[in-house]
């Protein structure tokens, strides 16, 4: 299913402009009244936006995921063991959004927690530097324990240092049909260094005024 989803997104992304927004107005043929005259609002700026595009934005992460830039996402959608749901949200209540686990892995941009059909799953999606397999593979290394105190929440969660974390990972990943960055190309160590030249800037001005 992720393959199929992956490859019609693909199919549709290597169109031609013009069949592109042919392939919407037929799209939106039946659609509500007020979808209707929204696309014919913005149908100018569409073509404009995809004649002055030059390649495609979106790539693969690795084994599967997208990539925008050099910053790639992970959703995944898994079903809790007996008394997970309740391990993971003690331990969550706990760090109350303080993730420094994460920190020690470097590449991490944004994690989401979110407790799914009263509890039975969790949705779990991040933002991440580089490809999927360093990735994972930066977590087994770097912080082992503390995935395992998370993810072993899960059904059938093999261990973070199992040779089968990645099939197991991959099995439950749900590819994002769309994905927007907003600042595609900088990493976590840029935008941690850009804050700090910002703040040393923003004190500088300070002493001078």
């Amino acid at each position: 299913m992720a393959t199929q989803t992956v490859t019609a997104n693909r199919s549709t992304q290597d169109l031609p402009p013009e069949q592109k927004v042919r392939a919407v107005q037929e799209a939106f043929a039946d659609a509500p009244d007020a979808g209707k005259v929204a696309l014919k609002n913005i149908l100018k700026d569409l073509k404009s936006e995809l004649a002055s595009r030059t390649g495609v934005r979106t790539e693969s992460a690795g084994r599967i995921g997208l990539r925008n830039g050099k910053v790639s996402e992970l959703t995944l959608i898994a079903p809790f063991a007996p008394g997970g749901a309740e391990r993971l949200r003690t331990v969550l209540n706990m760090l109350d959004g303080d993730f420094r686990g994460a920190e020690k892995v470097g590449t991490v941009h944004d994690m989401r927690f979110v407790f799914l059909d009263n509890d039975t799953k969790m949705l779990f999606a991040t933002a991440y530097d580089g490809d999927f397999d360093p990735y994972i593979d930066d977590f087994g290394t770097k912080i082992p324990d503390y995935m395992d105190v998370v993810f072993t929440a899960f059904e059938g969660w093999p261990g973070i240092r199992s040779p089968q974390i990645k099939d197991w990972i991959a099995a439950h990943m749900v590819p994002a049909a769309a994905w927007y960055v907003a600042s595609p190309n900088l990493t976590v160590a840029d935008t941690r260094r850009l804050e700090k030249v910002g703040k040393a800037v923003d004190e500088l001005l300070d002493k001078v005024a």
